[in-house]
């Protein structure tokens, strides 16, 4: 699918900036990819999502890199989707299925996306903690989710692709970047940030346990409150959890991409959800800033050493 040409989108500096919102960044590049595009069908789905011609595009690898040059992002987002039309990159997802394989990857979402999306249109498998498991193909230049309809065409089921994914997953990033932290209550943590997309997603991994239950006990938790944060947490002390458990609530609400507020169990036997009571947690609903100390005004990322 040939580019119809550069986009004319004027100059200057305020012309050169996206929009800081999800959703407003969202609606920018539709925009920009209906006059790229004029014969595409582009319509905007959900907070993060575009669905060109029948096919589903996730903006968040977008939407990272625009955050990282905010004065360069409009220059960034056309950039983008050029590439993205130019070399032919939607129309590789329509590859078979041996030649896509080995770009399926899972990623964690809330049940609240089938509130604007069909549940039966989404190639998923539910998961804990209010969460399904969907997958998508990562491109060169984009990831874009899979639907029922690929996943019927290419003749596997949704278990059959959850298990390629999670394969693919563990071979991702063979060597993780992961950093202990030791709390002022004696907790433990393991801090995961590739800032790759699947953060969140490794929870999945099937050495997680191998790999952390040495430092954190023969049970531990993990918390994923958007898809780019992992933080694995001992299941004690309780002050500890109760801390961290009001960094997660602040990260869930405040993050792009969020997903959950709960705590993940993770044993030898798999990952299943978990009920905060049982380890002594008390719940906490959705809070501001003004609720928190000083030491837990910032993400996990941003303030590891108070961890």
């Amino acid at each position: 699918m040939p580019a119809t040409g550069r986009i004319g989108f004027g100059k200057g500096l305020l012309m050169a900036q996206m929009p800081r919102e999800l959703d407003a960044f969202a609606a920018k590049v539709a925009e920009m990819l209906r006059e790229l595009q004029p014969d595409f069908a582009v319509k905007l789905i959900g907070s993060s999502e575009l669905l060109v011609d029948g096919r589903r595009l996730d903006l968040d690898n977008l939407f990272r890199m625009v955050s990282h040059d905010r004065v360069r992002g409009r220059e960034i987002v056309e950039h983008y989707l050029e590439q993205l039309f130019a070399d032919d990159s939607l129309d590789q997802t329509d590859l078979g299925f041996e030649l896509i394989k080995d770009r399926i990857m899972p990623r964690i979402q809330p049940e609240s996306i089938f509130e604007h999306l069909s549940r039966e249109l989404v190639a998923h498998v539910p998961f804990v903690n209010g969460t399904v498991i969907v997958f998508v193909m990562d491109m060169p230049n984009m990831t874009v989710s899979i639907t029922t309809e690929q996943m019927i065409r290419w003749g596997v089921t949704a278990d059959e692709l959850e298990a390629i994914a999670r394969e693919n997953l563990n071979s991702y990033t063979p060597e993780l970047d992961m950093q202990f932290v030791e709390s002022k209550e004696g907790g433990q943590a393991a801090i995961i940030g590739e800032q790759d997309g699947y953060d969140a997603a490794r929870v999945l991994l099937g050495g997680l346990h191998h790999a952390l239950s040495s430092r954190l006990g023969p049970d531990f938790l993990v918390a994923i409150p958007a898809r780019d944060m992992f933080v694995a947490l001992s299941a004690g002390p309780t002050p500890f959890l109760q801390r961290l458990h009001r960094r997660v609530v602040q990260d869930y609400t405040r993050l792009p991409y969020p997903i959950t507020d709960e705590f993940f169990l993770v044993t030898r036997d798999g990952v299943a959800g978990t009920v905060l009571n049982d380890f002594g947690v008390e719940r906490l609903s959705e809070i501001g800033p003004e609720a928190f100390g000083k030491d837990l005004d910032t993400g996990f990322d941003e303030g590891r050493e108070a961890a």
